[in-house]
């Protein structure tokens, strides 16, 4: 298809491109050089920048989206990291806590043991008795170490209770809340002395067999009187929260609170006490050892009496009940030792002196 010849006017386009391309080289050398045209750049860049800002607007819009999302999953990752290193430090600060608290309880349990004048030992509470009706525990620390049944066991305050059963690594220790559990006490004030005694699970106990017009009051500190040879003296055990009387009763109804943390320490101290030293003779009734000897004794005294009377007059043989009671007194003049085989040696030379009189 041919072209009108009204559109072949002018010159051709190829002349055109290089005659613009000419003068846009030659704008740039002049540019370059006399910097004529900065003030037109700015104002053609002046003029123009609405129109890119407008272009521009669907790039920024979907950079703002991509860094919307990018940032909502940083944050969500940093929250997360957070809430992790939370949960690490509150653990670490529970254990610190824990810590502290074990090294005060342990610093109380060296002062402690700096003022109880016998020896001592550290235990701690490895878990409870079985036996849900009772109360017990279990301590790291056994006859290895020295522990026997018997001695008591304090905390930085007072008494907790007592050994009752010992294992080679292990012992059994009876809290002095324990129904089976009872302890000679004295109320500070005044000196009174009583015994208390464990009610199980309530943990707390009781002043039994108290007579109605005792001098005791709601406040009263009780500690240990030291009369059973067990636990020594002066310790703290409870404290008086409830007093009651009734005229129809013959005794009072005494409640105790204990002193010591009985459900609350993890360490304690063993009191290793000798308990072979504190047990006291019965005076009552004599040994295997004071029979032998008392009667040896008989028998050597009926030996000289007999060998008295093979050499007598018979005028003498007459008055052989009286000898035989004369032989006596001389023993019961002498200065008895003061053991248990003289108290069981004086039993029958008592018993001749009314022959005695008798005679």
């Amino acid at each position: 298809m041919d072209i009108p010849p009204l559109f072949k006017q002018g010159a051709s386009a190829r002349v055109r491109a290089g005659f613009f391309a000419l003068i846009a080289v030659v704008m740039l050398v002049v540019d370059s050089r006399m910097h004529a045209l900065t003030i037109v750049r700015q104002a053609v860049g002046t003029v123009l920048y609405p129109f890119q800002v407008v272009a521009l607007m669907p790039r920024d819009a979907a950079y703002k989206v991509g860094d919307y999302f990018t940032s909502l999953n940083t944050v969500q990752s940093q929250n997360d990291a957070l809430r992790r290193q939370q949960v690490l430090n509150a653990q670490l600060l529970q254990q610190e806590r824990q810590v502290s608290a074990e090294n005060n309880q342990l610093r109380n349990l060296l002062n402690m043991q700096q003022r109880v004048p016998s020896k001592s030992l550290v235990g701690e509470i490895l878990y409870d008795a079985r036996d849900p009706f009772t109360r017990k525990i279990i301590l790291n620390r056994g006859s290895q170490q020295g522990v026997t049944a018997g001695q008591p066991v304090i905390d930085d305050i007072g008494i907790v209770g007592q050994v009752t059963r010992v294992f080679p690594f292990t012992s059994e220790v009876t809290l002095l809340t324990d129904k089976d559990q009872a302890i000679p006490v004295q109320v500070l004030r005044n000196g009174l002395r009583s015994v208390a005694y464990g009610r199980g699970q309530s943990g707390v106990l009781d002043l039994r067999f108290m007579a109605s017009n005792a001098d005791i009051r709601k406040g009263d500190a009780l500690v240990t009187s030291g009369i059973d040879g067990v636990y020594p003296a002066g310790l703290s055990v409870a404290t008086v929260v409830q007093v009651e009387t009734k005229s129809t009763d013959a005794f009072a109804h005494i409640v105790c609170m204990p002193s010591a943390g009985i459900d609350r320490h993890r360490q304690l101290l063993i009191l290793l006490v000798d308990q072979s030293q504190t047990q006291r003779p019965d005076a009552d009734v004599p040994s295997d050892k004071d029979d032998k000897l008392l009667k040896r004794r008989l028998r050597e005294s009926t030996k000289e009496q007999a060998d008295d009377r093979s050499k007598s007059p018979p005028a003498e043989e007459r008055k052989g009940a009286a000898s035989v009671t004369q032989a006596a007194v001389p023993v019961a003049a002498a200065p008895a030792p003061a053991t248990p085989v003289a108290r069981a040696a004086s039993a029958p030379v008592a018993a001749a002196q009314p022959a005695k009189s008798t005679k």
